[in-house]
């Protein structure tokens, strides 16, 4: 992916992946409000859902942040300032172009949608990018995480203070690639500094 610039400069990453769980939707919700309406960056969102219930997750989220929020299509390019959120039952990986990639391909950990899906193809496809794992039980995202690294990203994982529950951030932090544990009220001004930096 061409990453956009910033002053003429490269920005070095080209996207933001975000993992969610229990506890996910206020987390989501602050995160979102506190990214300005400039946010160079597109943001793709796993929220783990009730499979046989369609989402309003876009919905609501898009009623609480300067961001258009909207849920992820298959095939769709990937546009800046957009947040996508993956459909309930639906894996989102990232494809070429970079664009949506979604299936019904098994469950990891019982999930699908599942975030190690995503931040592993975001890795590939897309090479540094940002990922994010917030509030959520099990141990979703700490496998893709290494993906991220290895592709030299940055991984941030909320604190267990501000998380409503600490399984998903845990794990992610146990597997010795996370570069911040952060407060959730500091997360969205983190990535506005890191989706500022340029290559």
């Amino acid at each position: 992916m061409n990453a956009p610039e910033a002053g003429g400069s490269p920005l070095l990453y080209s996207l933001v992946v975000v993992a969610a769980s229990a506890g996910g939707l206020a987390a989501l919700s602050t995160l979102l409000a506190d990214l300005p309406g400039g946010f160079p960056l597109p943001v793709v969102v796993v929220q783990h859902l009730a499979p046989r219930h369609h989402s309003v997750l876009a919905e609501i989220l898009n009623r609480r942040t300067a961001l258009h929020v909207k849920e992820a299509v298959d095939g769709e390019r990937l546009t800046t300032g957009i947040v996508y959120t993956a459909p309930a039952d639906r894996h989102v990986r990232i494809g070429p172009g970079p664009s949506i990639e979604l299936n019904r391909g098994e469950r990891v950990h019982f999930l699908r949608p599942a975030a190690d899906h995503l931040f592993a193809s975001a890795a590939q496809v897309c090479g540094p990018v940002i990922a994010v794992v917030l509030t959520g039980t099990g141990t979703d995202g700490a496998a893709g995480i290494i993906s991220v690294k290895a592709a030299g990203g940055t991984v941030i994982a909320q604190d267990e203070q501000s998380s409503e529950f600490f399984g998903m951030p845990l794990a992610a932090i146990e597997t010795g690639h996370v570069d911040r544990v952060l407060p959730l009220d500091r997360i969205g001004a983190a990535l506005s500094a890191l989706a500022a930096t340029t290559s």
